[in-house]
């Protein structure tokens, strides 16, 4: 008899909606739906029985409330195997993938596996939990990003060997597991250790079997001793620009920038006003439209000079769109503005999201 694997997807994959749906609260439909149609073909012994549907924005701000949710809706259901995604490098849907994954996972001890871009958030929050396949930055690559992930899988289920994280495709969760080499050389330390010693010295390629990760630490900043006094800026990955968007900052994957003019400005005025807008593709327009001091707060920074409790607002805010924006392109462009803001002698950042 055939294996049931559940699946989880958003809003968008479920062919619900955009922005506009991501606050849809999860359900569950009998059978395959969009992407989990391709995963139902690439299963071998399991067919997708199941799959969930749940909005990105409601699963990000009501994440307890889903997944208790979600368990819920699975508990009586038959369950060999989760799928998540796949997720491609859209930041909440790798974070909502990881998150039910981990979940399932811990309540029903079945295996769960994903996909998600190297540059999103997922990865370093849930790669010690779950299996996350190394994937695409777009839904363009599920061809190649399903079979990976569902390959694994379909061994996984056939209770057969898997190899490594390298050798099948996902990221390292830093486990370490002991396996006999077909080179009986090979299977000692020293015999190992010295083949890679040999091939340095040789200026051969090699690979440590210790990899250490290197993380980019940036170290807090110390406080600023009295704000009163400060210059204090305003940054956003939140895309607002002025109407015309002069900077052609793209609304997805961003590889430029821009800094406006707000010292004659008390607010932001907003879009129908041919003030600012967003050109974000991340998430729902309509409130930062109308009113885009809710991501650039210009307003409350004013009231704040008025009251004495901020020095100064610097006279420029500076702006791009953090969806799909790889974290070379956002260091990049974070290095071309840090030379204005000394110029302005600012004391410090305010960084506003989405």
């Amino acid at each position: 008899m055939p294996k049931s694997v559940i699946c989880y997807i958003n809003q968008f994959f479920a062919g619900v909606g955009g922005e506009e749906k991501a606050g849809i609260e999860p359900y569950i439909v009998e059978g395959t739906l969009g992407p989990t149609m391709a995963i139902d073909k690439a299963l071998k012994d399991a067919n997708v029985t199941y799959t969930i549907v749940c909005g990105d924005n409601f699963m990000g701000s009501n994440t307890e409330e889903a997944v208790d949710r979600i368990i819920k809706m699975i508990e009586d259901k038959p369950m060999d195997a989760f799928v998540a995604g796949p997720a491609f490098q859209a930041g909440r849907y790798t974070v909502a993938c990881g998150a039910i994954c981990k979940a399932v996972q811990e309540k029903f001890h079945v295996p769960a596996v994903t996909s998600f871009n190297e540059e999103t958030p997922g990865v370093d929050m849930y790669k010690k939990d779950v299996v996350i396949f190394k994937g695409g930055n777009s839904a363009a690559k599920m061809r190649k990003d399903v079979p990976k992930m569902i390959g694994y899988l379909n061994k996984v289920l056939a209770g057969e060997p898997t190899l490594g994280a390298d050798a099948e495709g996902y990221f390292a969760r830093g486990m370490r597991k002991e396996v006999f080499l077909e080179n009986k050389h090979e299977n000692t330390a020293a015999a190992r250790g010295v083949d890679m010693l040999l091939k340095k010295i040789k200026g051969e390629p090699y690979q440590t079997e210790l990899v250490i990760p290197k993380r980019d630490v940036v170290p807090i900043a110390d406080p600023i001793a009295d704000l009163s006094k400060a210059t204090v800026a305003l940054v956003t990955s939140g895309g607002i620009v002025p109407v015309d968007n002069p900077d052609r900052i793209q609304s997805a994957s961003a590889t430029r920038w821009g800094r406006y003019d707000i010292s004659k400005l008390d607010a932001l005025p907003n879009r129908a006003s041919n003030g600012f807008k967003t050109i974000h593709a991340g998430y729902d327009p309509a409130a930062a439209d109308a009113d885009p001091n809710v991501c650039v707060p210009v307003d409350a920074m004013r009231a704040y000079e008025k009251e004495g409790k901020l020095g100064h607002l610097h006279e420029y805010f500076y702006s791009t769109v953090g969806t799909g924006t790889t974290e070379g392109e956002a260091a990049r462009m974070a290095s071309e503005m840090i030379p204005f803001l000394k110029e302005g002698h600012v004391d410090g950042i305010i960084l506003t999201s989405t």
